[in-house]
């Protein structure tokens, strides 16, 4: 067999195997001249070096100088950067200066530029799937979902994250003083270190949800024995005065816990059909249901007065009455129409007036100047207290038969309850100067007659009340005019039929006077103050 030896020149291609012969060829000049020039042009393929290997032989034999400079061309055309010569103080240049305050990334990654689809069912992306559709999404659409995840989680797009807001903030700081951004950055610091609430509750009661507490009832200590009439804050002590149909008044300290007993008094053969304190709260004025005699009790005494006659009354029976605004005077109703001012210095009634129909309440103005009459027929009527005058008259929109009457400690509104349980609320003012007024609200809320009405102090809550039912209880938020839907609680039944309502000089405390012989008393949580 023939050796085959295969010669590769450097740059040249690959030649074909030459083999050995054993035998000397025949000569030939063609062949012979066509191989010489073959030679020759291989000879010369020889002398050409590589780029490569230039650059070696200078490293090794010299030229280092262009060496570098041909190094540094190849870096600068790779990175577009330069390099910074002795001498400078290493800042950035004003393109990069450009870039830094513009917010532009300084690196990209260009992977993340390419349109790949992720699988979103990986364990780590299955949250920010919205629907069966969306098993793979674009890189893009991919961060564009987990940034709204993150705003959302972070209530928007935090300050620092955002490059418009901190140009902003550079312009804003660039022309503002020194001293007055250095104030605002010392407030902020300080405002970072502290903990707690930063935002204050509301001093405006809030509607909807009334927060209240349930308490022990207001006279747990001595339950009446027969349906309760009259529950009545004191008017400057933490006191409450409860009373009914058995004869007796009692006086309970409040605290919402126990709430002892103070003081009872028994009032012979004398069912009591309303009590109320005076306006000082030193006596406390009771009357019942057949005669025309009450009752006056001194609490700084502890002396019980019965008053028999009083001078001037023509009339059966005292059984509704109010306090007068001034103190000193009560306005007794009396029959047909007639309602009279008794003083209780004298015991006897100074003056008279008189309505068309029957009175079946009345309510003073905030001042005390005026004081409003409603009408069995529905009809409401002014008076003038100084000048004994009706001063205006108007009728109760939609009323057939009226049933009770309040209005606001604060002269803004007044209420008027009807047979059929609806409550209409008037601007105060309107029902002054207005022959015909219009209703600011009608609460349709009770199914029965609506019997009890009573502001809050701070003028906030009506509540309204139908002794014919159980339940048959409301609070009004007068803001807005709604109904507060957490009250009465349904799932227990506490109140039952409510004969009277009053809230505590300062609307911490809210109780009622049930069929019962009991006072539920609730804490409202809004109020700080009893």
């Amino acid at each position: 067999m023939e050796d085959v030896n295969v010669i590769k020149l450097p740059g040249t291609e690959e030649r074909r195997p030459v083999r050995k012969r054993t035998r000397t060829p025949k000569f030939d000049p063609k062949d012979e001249d066509q191989e010489r020039q073959t030679n020759v042009k291989r000879l010369a393929g020889l002398g050409q070096t590589d780029e490569s290997v230039k650059l070696l032989e200078e490293l090794l034999f010299g030229a280092e100088d262009a060496l570098v400079d041909r190094l540094v061309e190849q870096q600068q055309e790779q990175t577009g950067a330069s390099l910074v010569e002795d001498g400078d103080d290493g800042s950035c240049d004003s393109e990069d200066q450009d870039q830094v305050q513009t917010g532009e990334p300084a690196w990209v990654d260009e992977d993340d530029e390419l349109e790949k689809e992720v699988d979103m069912k990986h364990r780590y992306r299955r949250d920010l799937i919205r629907g069966e559709a969306e098993s793979t999404m674009t890189n893009q659409r991919l961060q564009e979902r987990m940034r709204d995840q993150f705003q959302k989680a972070m209530g928007g797009a935090p300050s620092w994250a955002d490059s418009n807001v901190k140009n902003k903030k550079k312009k804003k700081k660039n022309a503002d003083d020194d001293d007055g951004d250095e104030e605002e950055d010392e407030e902020d610091e300080e405002l970072l270190r502290r903990t707690g609430n930063f935002v204050a509750s509301s001093d405006c009661l809030p509607s909807g949800v009334l927060r209240m507490k349930k308490c022990l009832h207001a006279n747990s200590c001595r339950p009446s024995e027969d349906r309760l009439t009259t529950v009545q804050f004191h008017p400057s002590a933490q006191v409450v005065m409860t009373a009914g149909l058995d004869q007796s008044v009692s006086l309970f300290q409040v605290d919402g816990k126990t709430n002892p007993k103070i003081q009872s008094i028994h009032l012979e053969r004398f069912p009591v059909h309303r009590a109320q304190f005076s306006r000082d709260g030193d006596t406390v004025i009771a009357t019942s249901l057949k005669n025309k005699m009450f009752y006056l009790y001194d609490m700084m005494e502890g002396r019980v007065t019965p008053v028999h006659s009083v001078r001037g009354l023509n009339e059966a029976r005292v059984k509704e009455f109010s306090v007068c605004p001034e103190g000193g005077a009560l306005l007794l109703t009396g029959t047909n129409g007639y309602l009279h001012l008794l003083t209780l210095k004298t015991k006897e009634v100074v003056r008279s007036m008189k309505i068309n129909g029957d009175v079946i309440g009345v309510a003073f103005s905030h001042d005390g100047s005026k004081v409003f009459a409603n009408s069995e027929d529905g009809e409401v009527y002014v008076w003038d207290m100084r000048s004994s005058r009706c001063v205006n008259r108007f009728t109760d929109e939609g009323c057939v038969k009226g049933t009770s009457i309040a209005s606001s400690p604060n002269g803004q509104y007044l209420a008027c309850g009807s047979q059929s349980g609806v409550v209409n609320v008037y601007s105060q003012e309107a029902c002054l100067n207005s022959a015909n007024p219009k209703p600011l609200k009608s609460v349709m809320n009770l199914l029965t007659s609506a019997t009890s009405l009573t502001f809050n102090p701070s003028s906030e809550i009506l509540a309204i009340a139908s002794r014919a039912e159980d339940e048959a209880v409301r609070l009004v938020h007068l803001p807005s005019l709604s109904v507060f839907s957490n009250f009465p609680v349904s799932k227990r039944k506490i109140i039952y039929r409510t004969s009277c309502l009053n809230f505590s000089p300062h609307s911490g405390f809210f109780s009622l006077a049930n069929n019962k012989g009991h006072a539920p008393l609730f804490r409202l949580l809004h109020y700080k103050d009893f």
